[in-house]
């Protein structure tokens, strides 16, 4: 895959770092080597998720294990045809990590010394859900059109109207207009058939 550019010629943050790894994603989760397989390409990038929204290694080394764990014991979860397996990790590990905050809240229960007690978990949340935003919404760009994905990334992530895209790409206003009308339509409906939108 090759990275997003935004009309400026600048990467998108959140799809940089997006490309092809060089050992090909594990397509079931029966072995202990499908399993080594997906925590050699995702672990590290699992772990730094946990240790960002929990900031404590030990439990974000859990968090990772626990994930890596349910994934085994339950492979019918992940569908191929959904999303990717690094969307459905992150799902699992999203889950791990509120459960883990849940558990230290309730730990830090009154009795407790001031020190002890650990920051809002609040903005850990919106940072989370942030990040998974921003990996569905790549993963859903990635199934539009090439013509229908530039035209939304272009009008909606870069800022421009249809007729400077237009522009800029030697196309009728009219035209871009109606690629981004089909694009946002198109991109609506996978975000739906994955479950990431309400009808």
């Amino acid at each position: 895959m090759r990275a997003a550019v935004a009309v400026s010629g600048k990467p998108l943050r959140w799809l940089r770092g997006r490309t092809a790894t060089t050992a090909p994603e594990p397509v079931r989760f029966r072995t202990e080597r499908d399993v080594g397989a997906a925590y050699d390409l995702y672990g590290g990038e699992l772990f730094g998720f946990a240790f960002k929204a929990l900031d404590d290694r030990q439990l974000a080394e859990d968090v990772v294990q626990e994930t890596f764990l349910r994934a085994w014991r339950s492979p019918r979860g992940f569908d191929p045809g959904q999303g990717s397996l690094r969307t459905w990790l992150f799902a699992i590990a999203r889950n791990l990590v509120v459960d883990a905050m849940r558990r230290r809240k309730v730990c830090e229960g009154p009795g407790r010394a001031p020190w002890d007690v650990a920051p809002e978990p609040s903005s850990a949340f919106d940072d989370i859900d942030q990040l998974l935003d921003r990996i569905q919404l790549g993963e859903a760009l990635e199934r539009l059109s090439p013509q229908h994905r530039e035209a939304v990334v272009g009008v909606y992530l870069g800022g421009r109207t249809c007729a400077e895209l237009g522009e800029e790409l030697g196309i009728p206003a009219s035209t871009m207009r109606s690629r981004l009308y089909y694009g946002v339509r198109s991109l609506r409906l996978v975000l739906e058939e994955n479950g990431w939108l309400a009808p």
